[in-house]
């Protein structure tokens, strides 16, 4: 009966109930790199910012005063039009008008959003074919490394521009003016996608020569697993902190080279401007009065492009281990 008695005897911290998992967002809200974001006013001003300009391009078409690439809503009548605390401004236009009659602010966030799609598409590119290719030439090494960064080196000789207009004559060769415009969008997107890889090709190569030597690899290999699942599903997860600095980094100077390329004449035609091309074609108009045609554009790209670097270099400090 003692016995009984005694097996009977439970611990209570064995009937106390235990405590749930914290969820991801929990753990994510008591993480350094949280804090490091909430103690920095500059960074968390950067995000704000960021978050706000990328907002208004996705509700263009709702919060914009009119639809600029709709020519069945313009008129000459109201071309030219100063801003609005100007003496001849409108409310309807609250940053005056073009020559054509456009709102400026309502092409200001069509061309940010066509910006920003070129940019986020560019760099999705540019990492896709550099992690591919970083993660083979880490993890085989050999004569496939050598050839992969001797690619890399020859890319490097190329400059982003130069890239694009090589595209841009071989498009038109092939299909012809009219057609190479209706294309002109992913020439853009492929112009900076091949122009950027060397830099995750290069980061994830270093950092896959390092995770490849490591027991939780030596044991995928022993119980059978195939080399892409050990490259795509083991290694990738764990050279991915490098990658995100670069693609935010990356998603700026994409921005740039895009407004490059369309101040040029070589991104998108003026009947779907990006901040590019809305810059250029101001810039025909600047020494005749017309200033907030081209300033405002400029404007926007300026902050855009600081909004997202500033974030680039916070993340890429959180991230740095020897800063921690």
């Amino acid at each position: 009966m003692a016995m009984t008695t005694e097996n009977a005897k439970v611990p209570a911290a064995a009937c106390a109930p235990q405590a749930a998992a914290p969820s991801a967002i929990a753990r994510f809200l008591d993480s350094d790199i949280w804090y490091s974001f909430t103690r920095s006013k500059v960074t968390m001003l950067a995000a704000a910012i960021t978050a706000l300009l990328i907002l208004s391009a996705v509700l263009a078409p709702w919060i914009a005063p009119n639809n600029p690439l709709d020519l069945q809503t313009l008129s000459l009548m109201d071309g030219s039009k100063p801003p609005v605390w100007s003496a001849d401004g409108e409310w309807k236009f609250p940053l005056g008008t073009d020559q054509q009659g456009r709102c400026v602010l309502s092409s200001i966030l069509y061309g940010m959003r066509i910006s920003l799609i070129v940019g986020f598409l560019g760099v999705l590119l540019a990492a896709t074919i550099g992690i591919v290719l970083g993660l083979i030439a880490g993890y085989f090494g050999g004569k496939v490394d050598s050839i992969i960064m001797r690619a890399a080196d020859v890319q490097l000789t190329f400059p982003p521009i130069l890239v694009a207009l090589l595209f841009d004559g071989t498009m038109r060769a092939l299909f012809g003016t009219q057609k190479s415009e209706s294309l002109i969008f992913w020439v853009l997107v492929i112009s900076i996608g091949l122009s950027f890889w060397v830099q995750y090709a290069r980061t994830v190569r270093g950092s896959t020569m390092v995770e490849r030597n490591k027991d939780y690899v030596h044991a995928a290999r022993l119980i059978g697993l195939s080399k892409p699942t050990i490259l795509f599903r083991h290694v990738l997860p764990n050279v991915m902190g490098p990658v995100l600095v670069i693609a935010t980094i990356n998603l700026a100077v994409a921005i740039i080279t895009e407004a490059t390329l369309s101040f040029l004449g070589v991104g998108l035609p003026a009947t779907e401007p990006s901040l590019g091309t809305l810059i250029r074609v101001g810039n025909e108009f600047l020494f005749s009065g017309e200033w907030w045609v081209v300033i405002f554009p400029g404007l926007t790209l300026a902050v855009l492009v600081l909004a997202v670097n500033m974030l680039g270099d916070w993340l890429r400090d959180a991230l740095n281990p020897k800063l921690q």
